[in-house]
């Protein structure tokens, strides 16, 4: 069989974090009752205009800055006509002769180093509303209230070659985004989703091969799985010598196939013309300077200061920074207890692993920075030793609990009385004769079984290295 490469392209829908819709005053708060978030403007009622919320364009300018777009001073609004049921006008308002940014890039690091993916385009559009789906009653509703919610399409050149550079894109992209603020990117909640434009092609041709396209897809998961279905789908078809028609495809993630919705639209299909209701967007460079005042420190740079001002090496920066939500939470922790490697340990390794079990990524991580700040302190110190400091670290993920009085009200606090120890430690040779002749005959792992004895006895709170210190110097003495 021939080698084929594949040909990916991705049109990413991004919703904004305004307060309110793109042309209307209705909230974009997700999660509210069915058609709660409606108006004559958003549910497409004849007479009504629509008005441009300024935050769109801000916040549009904002992406296309942070990849390097030519941000246009002058862009315009078309109409895009189709008939669908959760679109109420029977068009889109959308952005597709002069949008508002063009020819930028994303870099993405592959296994074979950096790649830059360029962008064709960014455009600011309206969001459709929802079709929901009753299978038992067979029949749909209807809910506008994501209708006029705004949206950024952020569309690729096919410079991808894979479903692991999809996804390095992908997270990219989010990544960049969450820390602009533009939006929370939750592809569990529809507010960051991909179109994946896809082709085959003999290995070493130059020619595209004929591409199908799948919507809608809101899961790196999905779309692994997709990218590669398709890929061995196109290549079955021309290996049996069949042509691929070019289509818009849906996939099915439950049953892990995709199947033809309808032949692929070209622009001329949807008749686009001027959106005669809005005046073109004129961004002058003195608002385009103020934008780009605004920008915060993205990823990268996030990443590179880690490594500089707090000393920690590039893995554990990667790490840290690979989430806006854990990095704000380390620096703000580091700052009060002064402590930033320990505070990174804390994270990557206690609070990934709490987050692995309970399914939830770093995003959605509640910790209290004061409170992880004050349990490295408790820890640094040998107030608690680190098997209590764990115990700890588990009530303050889980409940919000102050450390010091957790510590204080369960009485965990490390005993360090050397009386104290040496009475404990008294007894447990005794109780233990057999791990004591081994000991003194040469087997030095025998210690451990002593110092584990000793900390059990203790219930935990004692400092394992004095209790080490002192089983040795008491074994000795015979």
């Amino acid at each position: 069989m021939k080698e084929y490469e594949t040909v990916i392209g991705l049109e990413v829908h991004v919703e904004l974090a305004t307060k309110t819709k793109i042309f209307c005053g209705c909230s974009t708060a997700f999660g509210a009752e069915p058609n709660a978030h409606t108006c004559p403007v958003c549910t497409g009622m004849p007479g009504s205009l629509p008005v441009l919320n300024k935050q769109v364009v801000e916040y549009a300018a904002a992406v296309g800055l942070a990849f390097h777009c030519e941000i246009a001073s002058y862009s315009k609004f078309d109409r895009k006509n189709y008939f669908y049921p959760d679109n109420p006008q029977n068009y889109q308002i959308s952005q597709l002769y002069l949008p508002i940014c063009r020819d930028g890039r994303v870099e993405i690091q592959t296994g074979q180093g950096v790649k830059s993916i360029g962008i064709h385009e960014i455009h600011m559009e309206e969001d459709a509303g929802k079709l929901i789906h009753d299978e038992w009653e067979d029949i749909s509703y209807v809910d506008y209230n994501r209708s006029g919610v705004p949206l950024i399409e952020i569309v690729s050149e096919p410079d991808l070659r894979s479903a692991e550079e999809v996804i390095a894109y992908l997270e990219q992209l989010r990544l960049t985004i969450q820390y602009l603020g533009a939006s929370d990117c939750k592809l569990q909640e529809g507010s960051m989703r991909a179109d994946v434009n896809l082709s085959v092609r003999p290995a070493g041709t130059a020619a595209y091969g004929t591409r199908t396209e799948m919507k809608n897809l809101n899961s790196f998961k999905a779309i692994t799985r997709a990218i590669e279905n398709e890929r061995n789908r196109q290549i079955d078809l021309l290996e049996a010598g069949e042509a691929v028609v070019q289509q818009t495809r849906r996939w099915d993630d439950a049953k892990g196939y995709s199947y033809a919705m309808r032949s692929k639209e070209d622009a001329q299909d949807y008749r686009y013309f001027p959106e005669p209701d809005l005046v073109p967007v004129q961004i002058s460079q003195a608002w385009l300077e103020e934008i780009r005042a605004r920008q915060p420190e993205l990823p990268q740079e996030r990443r590179a200061r880690y490594q500089e001002q707090y000393g920690l090496p590039d893995y554990d920066a990667a790490i840290l920074t690979s989430s806006k939500q854990m990095a704000d939470l380390f620096e703000e922790a580091a700052k009060i207890c002064e402590k930033p490697k320990k505070v990174s340990n804390w994270l990557m390794g206690e609070a990934m692993r709490l987050l692995r079990e309970t399914g939830q990524d770093p995003d959605s991580l509640t910790l209290d920075a004061g409170h992880l700040a004050k349990l490295v302190l408790l820890d640094n110190s040998g107030a608690i030793n680190h098997t209590v400091a764990k115990e700890v670290f588990e009530e303050v993920f889980f409940h919000g609990t102050d450390p010091e009085r957790y510590v204080e009200e369960k009485g965990l606090k490390t005993v360090s009385d050397e009386g104290t120890l040496r009475a404990v430690i008294a007894q447990v040779i005794k109780d233990n004769p057999q791990s004591v002749q081994d000991y003194r005959g040469g087997k030095q792992k025998a210690i451990g079984f002593l110092v584990g004895q000793t900390m059990k006895a203790m219930k935990g709170k004692a400092d394992p290295g004095l209790v080490n210190r002192i089983l040795t110097e008491m074994l000795k003495e015979g």
